[in-house]
């Protein structure tokens, strides 16, 4: 028999709607209608060079919006509670960037439940380590590389903050420089006890081993930029607002950036705009790294 409250102050019925993203808007069509309109642009824009693989033994690949020569390379990872879109639908975030002449690189990773978590943390970590030995092929400078995600890619941006993995691959460690994570899930806990598990499918330990808010790391000198829609779920506001405060509380920089009038599905798109907010806030970040 379920308790009533199985965390927290939830129980299962209301746990459920708290992570459910896309039932927090009126409707998930359009805003993904609005995702593939403005991607439309990106992928028709000449800077693109598509299809790059990145890690032969999935054979997944990303597109790479060149900037300018010796540009900063930032790396988007797309939502989708790791099960759904694709780097052809959220190609509106190198839309922005590329305009403020930092280049990005727009990842795809093997979807749930095809592949299981780890091995989705282990294709975006070797997206950044390809990207690190071969950007400069294409113009950009990889040395040191900033990435962003939303929702299940604010999750996968938070596991290449965490402490080993860099060394582990042969990169430098301080190979991150700034990180954009928006409305993610960085405490795994809740999640596996709601539906979503139904594909995630991921146990007590795996859900500890993948938890951001677990593998802060004791020092760093990556700089964290996190924001989260006014308008989505006390949890996802929460799990943004924790993961930020014991950042911080670690000694390591960070940056919040309020977005009150966002949902969980705008937050994202705001990315094409070259001085929105968020767009802003990433350059500002890289400034600071130079």
């Amino acid at each position: 028999m379920v308790p009533n409250d199985i965390w927290q102050s939830y129980d299962l019925a209301e746990l459920d709607r708290q992570y459910d993203a896309r039932a927090s808007v009126a409707s998930f069509d359009a805003e993904y209608a609005k995702y593939v309109a403005v991607s439309a642009r990106a992928l028709a824009d000449p800077r693109r060079i598509p299809g790059l693989v990145y890690d032969p033994t999935s054979g997944q690949n990303l597109d790479l919006y060149v900037a300018g020569p010796n540009s900063p390379l930032f790396v988007w990872i797309h939502g989708g509670y790791w099960r759904a879109l694709s780097k052809d639908d959220n190609g509106f975030a190198a839309l922005g960037l590329v305009e403020r002449g930092v280049s990005v690189a727009v990842v795809n990773y093997s979807l749930v439940p095809a592949v299981t978590l780890d091995e989705i943390v282990r294709q975006v970590r070797q997206s950044v380590a390809w990207l690190n030995r071969h950007a400069a092929a294409y113009g950009c400078d990889g040395r040191r590389i900033h990435v962003g995600g939303s929702s299940a890619g604010g999750h996968l941006a938070g596991m290449l903050l965490a402490e080993g993995w860099a060394r582990a691959a042969g990169l430098p460690e301080d190979v991150i420089g700034v990180a954009l994570a928006l409305s993610g899930l960085f405490d795994l806990e809740p999640v596996r006890l709601t539906k979503v598990n139904g594909w995630l499918a991921i146990d007590g330990e795996a859900a500890r081993r993948n938890s951001p808010q677990r593998l802060i790391p004791g020092r760093t000198s990556a700089r964290l930029i996190a924001a989260v829609g006014g308008l989505e779920t006390d949890e996802f506001r929460r799990q943004t607002t924790d993961f930020a405060a014991d950042w911080s509380r670690a000694g390591h920089a960070c940056r919040t950036v309020a977005m009150p009038a966002h949902n969980h599905f705008d937050i994202a798109l705001s990315l094409s705009e070259p001085h929105g907010a968020l767009c802003e806030a990433v350059v500002a970040e890289i400034a600071a790294l130079a």
